[in-house]
């Protein structure tokens, strides 16, 4: 089925954001796991295998459309400790919502209502779960401290 060329455009700038997400989460979490962090080792690699299964889909809706994915990613941002790598990916998930936001209204503007709502779930999972985890995080290393956010990740 030819898609809008517009939006088969944008989902293909849609890919890049959620591999550099991928990609992102996928350094980070092998840093966690290095520095002896399992329990947030966990839900990062949890986060990345998430932001795989939103490309894939990106992916397999540009293919349906006619369109040739582009699997050029953004640039990414490497944390150096837990808290530039919290607030790295943090910025990366409040980028990628907004670029959602924007995916669903030309998709509205367009008629394609399959791909919007494929874009709105893509959403609520960075909105629900990604950003707000990560917001809780930050949260929790300001009332308790970085040592004890750290010992409690262990």
């Amino acid at each position: 089925m030819r898609g809008n060329p517009e939006v088969v455009d944008y989902l293909n700038m849609l890919i890049g954001g959620e591999l550099a997400a991928r990609d992102q989460y996928l350094i980070h979490s092998r840093m966690y796991e290095d520095w002896g962090l399992s329990k947030i080792y966990e839900r990062i690699d949890h986060e990345m295998q998430e932001e795989a299964s939103h490309a894939d889909a990106l992916i397999r809706r540009v293919l349906f459309l006619e369109g040739t994915p582009n699997m050029n990613r953004d640039d990414i941002v490497t944390g150096e400790d837990v808290v530039t790598c919290l607030k790295a990916d943090l910025a990366l998930e409040y980028h990628v919502r907004e670029k959602l936001a924007q995916g669903v209204k030309l998709c509205e503007e367009q008629g394609d209502y399959v791909t919007r709502d494929m874009l709105r779930q893509q959403m609520n999972d960075t909105e629900e779960d990604h950003t707000y985890w990560l917001e809780k995080q930050l949260r929790l290393i300001e009332l308790i401290g970085l040592q004890n956010y750290i010992q409690s990740q262990m």
